[in-house]
């Protein structure tokens, strides 16, 4: 399928209302498709999925048209955002440590290739700490520095682990021995019903 029937398809799956409450129409993403601005129209439909519950479809359907577009970090959030419908999402504000407190001395990408432990509360059996793995992708920012702070969006690698941890709780982000960072969980979105999935 090429790049304008995908994002054709992708509009038709987006009521008028979600479109309304951006101020964004689907007339205004179709306008944008007949002139061919393609990377217009699905920066716009992404930007529409931020918040609220958009099918799963239509992150594929825009992941694969990102990807025809060679839009990198596009196609990475499309299919983050399909992640997230299938196994759930936590949103945290994430301080790091400053390269002077802490082992990180370069900033990170912020596009989910980083896979930091995390520990959220859990013991071993023989009483230590155990630490959790989730990826972690950070809002609105390509990279996050030693630190810094951001929103972020964990993706835990076993949802079952994590089912405890609910908005105000603290956390702490090692990616090795010692604390990376600190959050405070803002909020959590446990996996939505996909059809076949």
């Amino acid at each position: 399928m090429d790049v304008p029937a995908l994002l054709e398809s992708a509009s038709l799956l987006v009521s008028d209302e979600e479109a309304a409450e951006n101020a964004i129409t689907v007339s205004d993403i179709w306008d944008y498709l007949v002139r061919d601005e393609w990377e217009i129209a699905l920066s716009l439909l992404e930007d529409l999925g931020d918040g609220r519950s958009i099918p799963l479809d239509l992150w594929e359907k825009l992941a694969e048209a990102a990807e025809q577009l060679r839009m990198e970090r596009s196609a990475a959030w499309c299919h983050w955002r399909c992640l997230e419908i299938r196994h759930g999402v936590i949103r945290a504000q994430l301080t790091l440590r400053s390269a002077g407190e802490g082992r990180r001395t370069t900033p990170f990408s912020g596009a989910g290739v980083l896979r930091p432990m995390w520990d959220i509360g859990h013991l071993s059996p023989t009483g230590a700490r155990a630490v959790s793995i989730a990826a972690l992708w950070v809002e609105n920012t390509p990279v996050l520095e030693p630190g810094g702070q951001a929103t972020v969006r964990l993706l835990p690698l076993t949802p079952s682990d994590w089912t405890h941890v609910r908005p105000g709780r603290r956390i702490t982000m090692h990616e090795n021995r010692t604390v990376a960072g600190t959050a405070v969980v803002l909020e959590v979105r446990r996996p939505a019903a996909v059809p076949g999935g």
